[in-house]
């Protein structure tokens, strides 16, 4: 049976290469299309143009990031689980250096549009100086040194890794190997002046390593380098206390909307404010065998048999980086605050609505942020699909970038208002270590929200290594 860790993370993968290719085509499009470098200006649709991508750049590649830092709390105790591992990050870095070249080979002579890549997007927490960073890691002969491990440990690897191989992830990330790996084609001296450099850094202390875990010790150094503008407390690993989480699954009904926060996050590619993420919880595990019949007939086959030996634990259905999944409730409460909003529905249109969530199990998350397509769909948009025209159910969208946004934030305010949602409890350790119900709880949100800051790592947590 798949490790459902690694089948995830491989999934999210491949989903991040197709949108990948599909960035650097509307890429093309908007750079071949805009008279910007003429005229010396970006007219407002150009504008929007570029920010929608630079959005969907800087959240892809920060998917990918926390990918590959992830892996080395993936079990992975058979040899075919350590390949899986290995493929999947080193795909995923091969996708990294990839669009980082991409953006130099399209953007470095045009200065107008180099510049605007560097102007901060704070509606979408994109920060400023994205291009100039990008482009000095993809330059670090330190960061080459790294990835020179993986390349190597490909290469001794390559025909047993496609040798005999059934497995359609494993082939599919093979596919996207072979069609990037030119892409880390750099001159030997390059390499031979990365050791040099990074020698008496604390690598020779992981020298005697085998050649495997020195490959993914490598990709996941790289990513811990390249973290360090990302705000982050290293071996913080959010959770709920569990007498917290046994308090809040009790209060829990069907259709509650769970919006969460992670401090520390080593990344945040969801949408920013206090309460960024989102989770729609479907109910106890009993109940989803009678939810999913409601599904279309072609949609049933994807829907995974949920085994559980407790029909009363909690799931949810909830968009990350590896798309749209039913998730055990263990998911959103892997965070370190946590609100619970409800809708002002009856009933039968929670019924409704939950099942119009199951509708959309399976798509790819969306790193553009984008309401007017629903073939992907980012966490908020898995409880407006669901909600919104349901009964008296009114999601209204905000334009951000030119694009129908809704943030965590935005359904957060609507249930500080009573519009469409009501607050339920909060459990925000910052402010209150017991959880909040009743009158207080809007109250308590309230003081969350207006207390929100940028979160920046001191000094002693960095890494000690070269910044990009």
């Amino acid at each position: 049976m798949q490790n459902p860790d690694l089948e995830s993370n491989g999934r999210t993968v491949l989903h991040l290469a197709r949108f990948f290719a599909e960035l650097q085509e509307r890429a093309r499009q908007v750079v071949a299309n805009s008279n910007a470098s003429q005229r010396g200006y970006f007219s407002p649709r150009e504008e929007e143009a570029t920010g929608e991508l630079l959005v969907s750049y800087w959240h892809a590649r920060n998917a990918l990031f926390d990918l590959i830092t992830s892996l080395r709390r993936v079990p992975q105790s058979t040899a075919g689980e350590q390949d899986q591992a290995f493929l999947i990050g080193f795909a995923a870095a091969l996708l990294l250096v990839d669009a980082a070249r991409f953006l130099r080979e399209t953007v470095e002579s045009r200065p107008l549009v180099k510049r605007k890549l560097n102007e901060p997007i704070p509606a979408f927490g994109v920060p400023g100086d994205v291009y100039n960073m990008v482009q000095k890691s993809l330059l670090s002969s330190y960061h080459g040194w790294h990835l020179y491990h993986a390349v190597k440990y490909f290469s001794r690897h390559e025909d047993d890794f496609k040798a005999g191989t059934t497995n359609e992830q494993r082939q599919a990330l093979l596919a996207v190997i072979d069609r990037l790996r030119h892409r880390l084609d750099v001159p030997l001296r390059q390499f031979a002046q990365a050791k040099l450099k990074t020698r008496g850094k604390r690598w020779g202390g992981h020298v005697k390593r085998r050649l495997f875990g020195r490959a993914m010790y490598g990709l996941q150094k790289l990513m811990g380098t390249l973290m360090a503008e990302k705000y982050l407390r290293l071996g913080h690993q959010p959770s709920l206390p569990p007498a917290i989480a046994d308090e809040l699954q009790a209060i829990l009904e069907p259709g509650d909307v769970l919006a969460c926060r992670k401090e520390y996050a080593l990344t945040n590619y969801f949408l920013p404010g206090y309460w960024p993420h989102v989770a729609l919880y479907l109910g106890p595990a009993g109940t989803m065998e009678e939810l999913a019949t409601t599904m279309p007939t072609a949609a049933r086959p994807r829907f995974p048999a949920f085994v559980n030996d407790d029909p009363h634990a909690g799931l949810v259905i909830e968009s990350m980086r590896d798309g749209v999944q039913v998730r055990p409730l263990d998911s959103p409460f892997g965070s370190d605050s946590i609100a619970v909003i409800r809708p002002r529905l009856a009933n039968p249109d929670v019924v409704l609505g939950l099942t119009r969530s199951l509708n959309h199990f399976g798509k790819p998350y969306d790193f553009g942020f984008d309401f007017r397509r629903s073939d992907r769909l980012v966490c908020t948009e898995v409880v407006y699909r669901a909600f919104d025209g349901v009964g008296p159910m009114h999601m209204p969208l905000v334009q951000r970038l030119g694009r129908p946004t809704l943030s965590g934030n935005d359904l957060i305010c609507m249930a500080l208002s009573r519009q469409s949602f009501e607050a339920v409890a909060v459990y925000a350790p910052a402010f209150s270590e017991r959880i909040i119900k009743g009158p207080e709880t809007s109250a308590m949100i309230s003081q969350a929200q207006a207390s929100r800051t940028t979160v920046e790592p001191s000094s002693d947590e960095r890494p000690a290594e070269e910044r990009p």
